[in-house]
């Protein structure tokens, strides 16, 4: 979602189709996010991931040897070389920041949920969305 709200944003410069879509799009980013927080299992689950990220990249960069397990052709040991690496380390870091951003925000503040639900449906309105007739649909 974060990254179709700032594709809006860069479209909604040029067109006024993606300027009337982007605030209802960022809205509902920011939606996500606060549903991402709402459990420890989520939380927990999100943090490992990145973790997880972080560490491939990691491996990636150090690039150990072949090992001797390794069914396919050496070709095919960790593909991409360092840059591969350093992308899956700066995702992962971007990965725990927004994650922590989200767990401030909206953890355990159901009126912060809330305030962005009456948000997201006034820009909807504005956009001449209706939520009620795509819930009908879905």
């Amino acid at each position: 979602m974060i990254l179709i709200a700032l594709g809006l944003a860069v479209l909604s410069q040029q067109y006024e189709w993606a300027e009337r879509r982007l605030e209802p799009v960022r809205l509902r980013a920011l939606k996500a996010a606060a549903e991402g927080v709402e459990t420890w299992p989520r939380i927990v689950a999100s943090t490992t991931f990145a973790l997880l990220l972080v560490a491939c990249g990691v491996l990636w960069i150090v690039k150990p040897d072949v090992p001797s397990w390794w069914p396919v052709s050496d070709f095919w040991w960790l593909p991409g070389g360092i840059w591969t690496g350093v992308t899956q380390v700066a995702s992962g870091i971007l990965a725990l920041v927004l994650l922590a951003y989200s767990y401030r925000r909206f953890h355990g503040r159901p009126e912060a949920v809330a305030a962005l639900e009456a948000e997201i449906d006034d820009a909807d309105e504005e956009a001449g969305w209706d939520r009620e007739e795509e819930r009908r649909r879905s």
